[in-house]
């Protein structure tokens, strides 16, 4: 018997696959590569507004939180319910309060709440010396903070980017407990 050696067969005139395929993965790549970017741009400045957000959040909380139950015994002396309270917002917001431009977006008011049974609102007395009497609301607040993207926003090729901050506030607030011997108030807000 004579064996017979069968040869592949080969279609004339078209380059083999993987000729045809050479270059693809490159323009793969870049057809991926930049939505993928700014997906991950998105979700980080994202994540650092909220961060950013939180902190300051949990800062003005500590500050209320302190400022509610101070005693003149336990400040230091000379110093004020008022400056004592935004000193500890400033410790609490990680560096985002820094410098004194960061000190003058914290603010402090105190209120006296209407009577019992009684619609009307919550009276300011802020620049009162007894404002901080006990059963009056401490309010913290940092107002207008301004947090800079980090990356600038492109919305369209056609105009330029969008480098505006965004612009936020935070509020807490809660009763004066009472106290024997109050802080002076200092200056509010």
């Amino acid at each position: 018997m004579t064996q017979i050696e069968l040869q592949p067969t080969e279609k004339r005139g078209r380059a083999p696959r993987a000729v045809l395929c050479k270059g693809s993965e490159l323009l793969e790549f870049t057809l991926v590569l930049l939505p993928l970017l700014a997906m991950l741009l998105v979700t980080i400045d994202t994540a650092w507004s909220i961060f950013a957000k939180s902190t300051l959040q949990r800062a003005v909380r500590i500050g209320v939180r302190n400022g509610i139950t101070i005693t003149r015994a336990q400040s230091p002396t000379g110093t004020c319910l008022t400056s004592q309270v935004k000193t500890i917002v400033q410790q609490n917001a990680m560096g985002l309060l820094q410098g004194s431009s960061g000190l003058s977006k914290i603010k402090v008011n105190y209120f006296q709440p209407p009577p019992a049974n009684s619609s009307a609102a919550a009276t300011d007395v802020s620049t009162q010396t007894n404002g901080n009497a006990p059963g009056n609301i401490m309010q913290v607040s940092v107002r207008n903070f301004s947090l800079l993207a980090l990356v600038p926003r492109i919305f369209s090729w056609k105009q330029s980017a969008d480098l505006s901050p965004l612009v936020f506030s935070v509020y807490s607030a809660d009763l004066i407990e009472p106290s024997r011997d109050p802080p002076c108030i200092g200056t509010a807000p």
